[in-house]
Parts: structure tokens; C-alpha cells; sequence
């Protein structure tokens, strides 16, 4: 059965036929959620994206598949989360640890050839990387995230956010920017 008839017969009551849905999309969702909120927090991420993917079922027009409207409802719960933790932030750097202050402490000036991929091959390196995203704004580390460390195609990325391919460039284009001077002023130090 399709995703379009699944939803009709939820729509008309048949409430339990949700579960068809989860059984088909929770785990591609969950995949998703686990590359943009941190892995313990993913499963309870996924589950807000399916109570509220019911809560809005009628607003599905299966004008696109049923795993992109879901996969856009979860990316904006990504993005929820992380505003939710920015606003519970306190002092972060510090929350670094000490192994992870010598490590910043060691970096050479200058990024190693593999940029930060190869940095992030390291434990405090990608500490660092995700601390360094934490500090960006919701949709730029979603973006980021995606196009970078994920690898998807821009035009991927615009159907998933609902934004157009120009605005997921210069979002992304900012948003490394960013990144870059949030690393930068940490190597200053």
C-alpha cells in the first residue's frame, strides 16, 4: 500500500494505520536525525517528528513523496533542538574540557591539507567541530551538515529545507564563514 492511501485511511480514523507509516520512515528518519542532533538525543528527535507529522497529516497533499514531507518536518525539529540548547547554553567553552583546550592549544596555525574532514578524524577534533557548530544558528548548521558532511546535492537540500538551490548556496556559503571565524577566534586565543 502507498503512502498517499495510508494517510487517507489515518485521515478518515483508521488512527492505528499510522503505524504502517513509522514501520516504512522511521528509520531513514532516524538515520537522518542522528547526522544533525547528538546520537542520544535522535530517537527522542524522530519521535517529536512523528507526533507532529500526525498532529499536521492533513496538511500532506502528496504533491511530493511522504518520506521528503517527513524528512522536512524533522529537519525542522533539528533545528528546534539546537535553538533550545542555545538558549540553555551557558559557558560552552568551558565545557570543552582539558584535553581539548591542549589539543586547540597545539594546532598549527594553519589547517593540515585534508581541511576540516582530516581534523575530524580526531576525537578532540570533531569535540571541537561539534562545539564549533553548536555555536552557528540552526538552519546553518543543518546546512552545513548536509551539504558537507553528508555530501547531498544541493538541489537535495533546497526540496528537503523547502528553500530554493540559490538560497541553500549562499546559506552555505555563510554559513562556512561563520564557521571559519568561530574557529579562527578560538585558534587566536
Amino acid at each position: 500500500m502507498n503512502d498517499a492511501l495510508i494517510v487517507r485511511r489515518v485521515l478518515a480514523g483508521d488512527v492505528n494505520a499510522y503505524a504502517l507509516l513509522v514501520d516504512t520512515h522511521g528509520a531513514r528518519l532516524l538515520g537522518i536525525i542522528s547526522r544533525h542532533v547528538p546520537p542520544d538525543r535522535a530517537a527522542e528527535v524522530a519521535h517529536e517528528t512523528f507526533v507532529r507529522a500526525f498532529e499536521k497529516l492533513g496538511t500532506y497533499r502528496a504533491e511530493s513523496p511522504f518520506g521528503h514531507w517527513l524528512v522536512r518536518i524533522g529537519l525542522r525539529r533539528c533545528a528546534d533542538f539546537w535553538r533550545e540548547q542555545a538558549r540553555r547554553r551557558e559557558t560552552v567553552f568551558s565545557a570543552l574540557g582539558p584535553e581539548t583546550m591542549d589539543w586547540i592549544e597545539s594546532i598549527p596555525s594553519e589547517a593540515p591539507a585534508g581541511g576540516l574532514e582530516a581534523l575530524a578524524e580526531n576525537t578532540e577534533a570533531g569535540t571541537l567541530l561539534d562545539w564549533a557548530l553548536g555555536q552557528l544558528a540552526p538552519d546553518d548548521r543543518v546546512v552545513l551538515t548536509m551539504t558537507h558532511m553528508d555530501g547531498q546535492a544541493l538541489s537535495e537540500v533546497a526540496e528537503l529545507m523547502g528553500w530554493s538551490v540559490a538560497k541553500v548556496k549562499v546559506r552555505s556559503f555563510r554559513a562556512r564563514r561563520k564557521l571559519r571565524q568561530i574557529l579562527g577566534r578560538l585558534l587566536d586565543r
